[in-house]
């Protein structure tokens, strides 16, 4: 194929144990899967229509590389979640099959310029500006899903300059995985390369430049970063 301009990297995770990288498709996020979050927040969780956004793909962070304070933003704010990665697909799935979908597993933040999803929200606006900017998924190293049990009972925190900010068990969780990939396959053809950011847990606080954060799914992974 000959193109106009140069052809843009395809973004990628490394893989635990392996030299190998996961390519990345798309990149899929659910709100208010916690609901302590969701009070925090002033929001309830509506368990019957689960709520989705998208970040683009290119907007992750591997390798725990420094982050950029984001632009146009005075209050960005952390939410740790843990990440599914997919090794196939389907649309209009049940929630067994949608489970088998599942390649593998990671911890994320899904960063959020907070101020100006405060003005989307009371505009009645999308919160895509919000949401889906410049360096706003760190994302650690992906653990093979045959490699390791993640159950209700496994572990997600966020420490932040070593003080622990955001900790909960999955088993909190509004919709678990298959449900959430169930969901979602109702919306959009889901496909091999495809992360899922699960939801996160109350607790969610502003970072700043110089911050330090390590972030885990307690026996699966761990991601540290810098923001700059």
């Amino acid at each position: 194929m000959n193109y106009a301009i140069a052809t843009p990297a395809i973004p990628s995770l490394p893989i635990i144990g392996s030299d190998q990288r996961f390519p990345i498709r798309r990149v899929f996020c659910i709100g208010r899967n916690y609901a302590e979050h969701a009070r925090e927040m002033g929001a309830t969780v509506d368990r019957a229509a689960p709520m989705f956004f998208c970040k683009p793909a290119d907007a992750v962070v591997a390798d725990g590389a420094d982050v950029p304070y984001p632009q146009a933003t005075a209050d960005l704010h952390h939410e740790v979640e843990m990440v599914v990665a997919l090794g196939a697909g389907g649309r209009d799935l049940t929630p067994d099959a949608a489970a088998a979908l599942v390649w593998g597993y990671a911890v994320g933040l899904d960063l959020t310029r907070r101020d100006l999803q405060a003005q989307a929200k009371a505009k009645g606006h999308p919160w895509d500006v919000a949401k889906g900017f410049d360096h706003s998924a760190p994302v650690s190293a992906l653990r093979r899903a045959g490699e390791v049990a993640v159950d209700g009972q496994t572990a997600l925190r966020l420490s932040v300059n070593g003080e622990l900010r955001q900790q909960s068990t999955l088993g909190e969780m509004v919709h678990d995985v298959p449900h959430i990939l169930a969901a979602l396959s109702t919306l959009f053809e889901l496909k091999a390369g495809d992360l899922v950011f699960t939801g996160t847990p109350a607790g969610v606080a502003a970072l700043q430049r110089g911050d330090r954060f390590h972030a885990e799914l307690v026996g699966v992974a761990e991601l540290d970063g810098h923001i700059i």
